[in-house]
Formats: structure tokens, sequence, C-alpha cells
């Protein structure tokens, strides 16, 4: 494949999507140098959020996180969250953003090795707890003993193989 901008063989492929429309580029080592795409230093959500065209409303320019104080345009300007509850905050924001990088928002990659026993065991006991509190709310104290009993011996085999 030939770079966009010379004859030289490309290497480095980038792809953006804009208004729901993928626009690809192909450039060689020296073009790409040349744009700055190559240096990590200069990629970073802010100049993304620069470069990409993104409508914002009057909604987003007053976005203030309520637990830090970091302002929508603190954001846009540094490219940086200011805590966990920035991400609830900026999400108008971030999705768009993060769907045009991305094949989606929600990170759906693989699972540790071993894992898999441990979170099928935590989602047991989540699903005990749930039956025991509907179980209690009902009254019917019979199924809510036994569910019980089920969660103590689930919670004392866990502790034993630890």
């Amino acid at each position: 494949m030939k770079c966009h901008h010379c004859d030289n063989q490309a290497t480095v492929h980038l792809t953006q999507i804009l208004n729901g429309q993928m626009h690809k580029m192909d450039l060689c080592e020296t073009c790409a140098q040349a744009k700055g795409v190559t240096n990590p230093e200069n990629l970073s959500i802010s100049n993304l959020m620069d470069k990409v065209e993104m409508e914002v409303d009057s909604d987003s320019t007053s976005m203030v996180c309520e637990s830090c104080g970091t302002t929508h345009q603190e954001f846009k300007k540094g490219g940086r969250l200011g805590c966990e509850a920035c991400y609830h905050v900026f999400r108008p924001v971030l999705d768009p953003l993060l769907d045009g990088m991305h094949a989606g928002i929600k990170h759906l990659g693989k699972v540790p090795a071993g894992s898999e026993s441990r979170i099928h065991f935590e989602q047991s006991i989540g699903s005990l707890k749930k039956k025991l509190q509907d179980a209690v709310e009902k009254e019917d104290f019979e199924k809510a003993a036994e569910l019980r009993d089920q969660l103590r011996d689930l919670q004392n085999e866990s502790k034993a193989t630890v």
C-alpha cells in the first residue's frame, strides 16, 4: 500500500470515523512523523477533541463535576479527568469521542486465566443475596432461612479454598 502523500510504502494506517463515515489514511513513516501522528506525546484526548468536530451545546459548556470541581473547559484543555465521578458527568462528551476511536464504549476484553470460577462464585453469592432479600421482603421466612443457609455454606466453602 502506498502513502497518500508520496510514493513510499505506507506503514502507518489511520482510521477516523466522522458522522458515521469511516475515513482511512495510509502514510509512510516520514509523512507520519511530519504530521506528528507517530509521536505519542502529541496524541492526547485534548488533541483528539480539537481535531474531531464535536458539537458542543450550551449544556456541556456548563458541565462541572460536583466531586472534584473539574469543568468541561478544563477537561477539554488538559484532556484529563479529575476523578471517577467525572466519567459520569462528562459522559455526553466522552461517549461520542470513545465511540469514534474504538468499536464501542464498553470493554469486552479477555478475562484473566483462573478468574472465571471466581466471577461465577461472586455472581452466585450476589444472586443468593438478592433472593434472600426478596424472600424477607415477601415475609417468606422459611425460604429466607433456606437461602441464608445456602449463602453461609457457599461463603464457608470459599474461605476453605483460600
